[in-house]
């Protein structure tokens, strides 16, 4: 049993932290927000007064926040309290310049650091079956990979620090732009004539084949249960792919990386969140091409 302090009890913190208290482990959690701290502590979650109690004395302080601005101040706060030799792991998707700020943090304190942001979303930190993306040294993730382990089904070591947010950064870019294709070619298929569970038969097993048709299609009724079965309920919120795909834009611009689909993607799913679509999920880009073909 390890003693686990787990800051950011929301829709993901919140699962993700209720799997370490089953797997055995000694968890304190806390959030800002009081209704999570309650539904946490239904989970066997014992609830720290602030942050600093949350991190005291605990072996291993895990982190999911919304941003960069706000994982940056909070391990300023926490990192201080937390006693040497103990490891923090932040779970949060922000920036790659932040993530590598807080590992600077941590070394300065004698801490151990891994950031390593996370896929599978709220079904995925409910179900224990989310994927890691980790940055830090070798002894950090070695020490991180049973925690880990209660959480998600598969962690992958990318590199030194940062690496975990560059990986994540990466592959979100990646999904968003699948998504978008995947649409086009059902609203194309749609305009055509073509049955849709046609097209999904011909797709899934051939050279357009990717997890945005396979796993997670973007038309009702069609291939594996989905948002879309669900009135486009997320899932993943299409206001969290636009939060990924800015931060792809950004670390290109830092880097000079040449990403025109991922530039194409990120203004796409900005005029959604802008139209009032934000907490639908990121697959409902379908419907909102299906009508701008009905306008037209």
């Amino acid at each position: 049993m390890t003693a686990i302090g787990f800051i950011g009890l929301g829709n993901m913190g919140g699962p993700m932290a209720a799997n370490l208290a089953k797997a055995g482990h000694d968890v304190a959690g806390f959030d800002l927000v009081a209704a999570s701290c309650e539904a946490a502590r239904t989970n066997r979650i014992a609830i720290a007064t602030d942050a600093l109690e949350c991190v005291r004395d605990r072996d291993i302080v895990v982190t999911m926040l919304p941003a960069g601005r706000h994982v940056c101040a909070v391990h300023r706060e926490i990192v201080p309290a937390m006693k040497r030799g103990a490891l923090l792991i932040d779970c949060s998707t922000i920036d790659v310049a932040s993530a590598r700020d807080v590992h600077a943090l941590a070394e300065a304190a004698k801490l151990c650091s891994l950031d390593a942001p996370v896929s599978g979303g709220v079904a995925g930190a409910t179900a224990a079956t989310l994927t890691f993306m980790a940055g830090g040294s070798d002894a950090a993730f070695a020490t991180a990979e049973p925690v880990l382990a209660a959480m998600g089904k598969r962690a992958v070591h990318c590199g030194p620090g940062g690496a975990g947010q560059a990986a994540k950064i990466c592959n979100n870019m990646l999904l968003g732009i699948s998504m978008i294709g995947a649409c086009e070619a059902f609203a194309l298929a749609s305009k055509l004539g073509l049955d849709a569970q046609k097209l999904f038969d011909v797709v899934s097993t051939s050279s357009g084949s990717c997890w945005s048709v396979n796993t997670y299609c973007p038309v009702p009724g069609i291939g594996p249960k989905s948002p879309a079965d669900n009135g486009y309920k997320p899932g993943f919120a299409a206001a969290l792919m636009l939060k990924d795909l800015k931060l792809a834009q950004e670390a290109a611009e830092d880097v000079q990386a040449a990403t025109p689909l991922g530039a194409a993607a990120c203004a796409l799913y900005e005029a959604m969140v802008e139209s009032g679509d934000s907490e639908r999920d990121f697959s409902a880009m379908l419907p909102r091409l299906m009508r701008a073909a009905r306008e037209t």
